[in-house]
C-alpha cells in the first residue's frame, strides 16, 4: 500500500475517548462514571409504547425519511409549548439517528471547504470530527472557570468571553456551533450571553447550529433558553434535540433538528445519505414521551440534582476541586489539589487505583494543555453506584 488508508481529514482522529474508557471499565470491572449513559431505563409507559409499536407492526420497515408524522408533530408541539417556537412538522422538523447524526448532517450540509466554524471548547469530540469531514476549519472559543477574588472554582460556572468570541469571527466564518446546557462543563448560557451571540450572528450574517440535548436537565434556578427564540435567529438557526438524555433511552438513537424549511431541507439532503432512516418503532414511543406531564421533568431534575450533590460532595471529600454544574449530568473537576498534573494519565490509572473510570477533559480542547488537569465524571447513575464510587474515590485523599 503506497499511502495511508484513512482520509487525511480524519487523520487526527482515532478511537473516541468514550470507547477507550468504557473498554477500560469493562476490562477492570471499575465503576464507569465516564460515558454519559444512565444505568436505569426510562419511563415504563414509554417502553411499553415501543413494545406496542413493534407488536402492531408500526415502524418495523423503513419509516418516512423525515421521520414519522406523529413524532414530527410531537416535536413541533414541544417547541411551541416550551419555548413559543412555531415549526411546521411537515417541512421544518427532521428526525435523525440521535443528536450525533443531526450534528453531522447539519455540518455536512451547511459547511464547505475553507469555511470556519466557531465552537465553544471544551467541546464534544464529534464536533471536531464533523467539521473536519465537511472540510471546514474549527475555531475554538474557550469557556473558562469563573474565579472569585481568591481564585479557585468560585461559583463553579464556566463563562463565555464575548470579546474573544467576537475576535474569532473572520470573513471566512460560516457558522457558530453552540452547546447549552454545555457538555462537559455543565454551564447553561445566560440570556445576556445568548443575546450577544445572536447579535453577532445577525451582524455578521452567520448561521448557528445549537446542540440542546440537555435542555431539560438544568438545576438551581438556571433556565434553558433556545437561541432561536431571540430576534433575527429563527431564520438562521438549526436547533438539535434528543430523546436519549431526557428519557434515558440513549440506545434508541432518536434525535431531531428544527429550523426553517430551507435549513431543514439542506440538513435532510445530507442526512438521507448517512442513515437514510432509523429507530422505526422507537419513533412512535418518543412521540408519546414528548407528551409526558411536567411532573416527569420536575422529578427527573430533582433526582439528578440529588445525585449531582452526592457525587460532588464525594469528589470534594476526595480532594478534587469541583466546578458545580448548572445543567447536564456531568461534573468537571480539577485534579491539581491531589498533586496531579495530567488528566489523561490520571484517568488511565484511576481504575487500578480505586476502581472508577472518568474522562479527561483535555481531549475536548484543541490545545490539550488548556484542560490538562480537568476530569469529567457522570452522575446519571443509581444512588448506590454513586455512593460506592465516592467511597472508592476517597482512597485518593489518603
Amino acid at each position: 500500500m503506497t499511502s495511508a488508508p484513512l482520509n487525511r481529514r480524519l487523520a487526527e482522529f482515532g478511537t473516541t475517548i468514550f470507547a477507550e474508557m468504557s473498554a477500560l471499565a469493562a476490562r477492570t470491572g471499575a465503576i464507569n462514571l465516564g460515558q454519559g449513559f444512565p444505568d436505569t431505563d426510562g419511563p415504563e409507559e414509554v417502553r411499553e409504547a415501543a413494545v406496542r409499536a413493534l407488536r402492531e407492526g408500526r415502524g418495523n420497515q423503513y419509516p418516512p425519511g423525515p421521520g414519522i408524522p406523529e413524532l414530527r408533530t410531537a416535536i413541533a408541539d414541544h417547541q411551541r409549548a416550551r419555548y413559543g417556537l412555531e415549526y411546521d412538522p411537515d417541512t421544518e422538523v427532521l428526525v435523525t439517528a440521535g443528536a450525533t447524526e443531526a450534528i453531522a448532517a447539519s455540518l455536512l450540509a451547511l459547511v464547505g471547504p475553507g469555511d470556519e466554524v466557531i465552537a465553544l471548547e471544551p467541546y464534544y469530540d464529534s464536533y471536531a470530527a464533523c467539521v473536519a469531514m465537511a472540510g471546514g476549519t474549527r475555531v475554538p472559543v474557550t469557556l473558562r472557570p469563573h474565579e472569585g477574588p481568591r481564585g479557585g472554582a468560585a461559583d463553579g460556572r464556566f463563562v463565555l468571553d464575548l470579546d474573544e468570541l467576537r475576535a474569532a469571527v473572520t470573513p471566512r466564518t460560516r457558522l457558530i456551533l453552540l452547546n447549552t446546557p454545555h457538555n462537559p462543563t455543565g454551564t447553561v448560557l445566560t440570556r445576556a450571553e445568548l443575546t450577544a451571540v445572536a447579535e453577532l450572528a445577525v451582524e455578521r450574517d452567520l448561521l448557528v447550529v445549537t446542540d440542546e440535548v440537555y435542555e431539560h436537565l438544568v438545576f438551581d434556578g438556571a433556565a434553558h433558553l433556545p437561541i432561536a427564540t431571540l430576534p433575527g435567529m429563527r431564520e438562521r438557526t438549526v436547533t438539535i434535540g434528543s430523546a436519549g438524555k431526557t428519557y434515558s433511552f440513549t440506545g434508541w438513537k432518536v434525535g431531531w433538528a428544527t429550523g426553517t424549511r430551507e435549513l431543514v431541507t439542506a440538513v435532510r439532503t445530507a442526512k438521507q445519505y448517512l442513515t437514510y432512516v432509523g429507530s422505526g418503532p422507537f419513533q412512535y414511543a418518543i412521540a408519546e414521551a414528548l407528551r409526558l406531564p411536567d411532573t416527569y421533568y420536575d422529578n427527573l431534575r430533582a433526582d439528578l440534582r440529588r445525585k449531582r450533590d452526592l457525587l460532588g460532595d464525594g469528589l470534594r471529600a476526595a480532594g478534587f476541586e469541583v466546578y458545580q454544574p448548572q445543567g447536564t449530568y456531568f461534573i468537571t473537576t480539577d485534579i491539581t489539589p491531589l498533586g496531579e498534573k495530567d488528566a489523561h494519565a490520571f484517568c488511565r490509572a484511576l481504575p487500578e487505583r480505586c476502581g472508577v473510570v472518568a474522562i479527561p477533559n483535555s481531549v475536548f480542547y484543541d490545545d490539550p494543555d488548556t484542560g490538562r488537569t480537568q476530569v469529567r465524571f457522570a452522575f446519571c447513575k443509581k444512588t448506590d453506584v454513586l455512593q460506592e464510587a465516592t467511597a472508592r474515590l476517597r482512597r485518593l485523599a489518603s
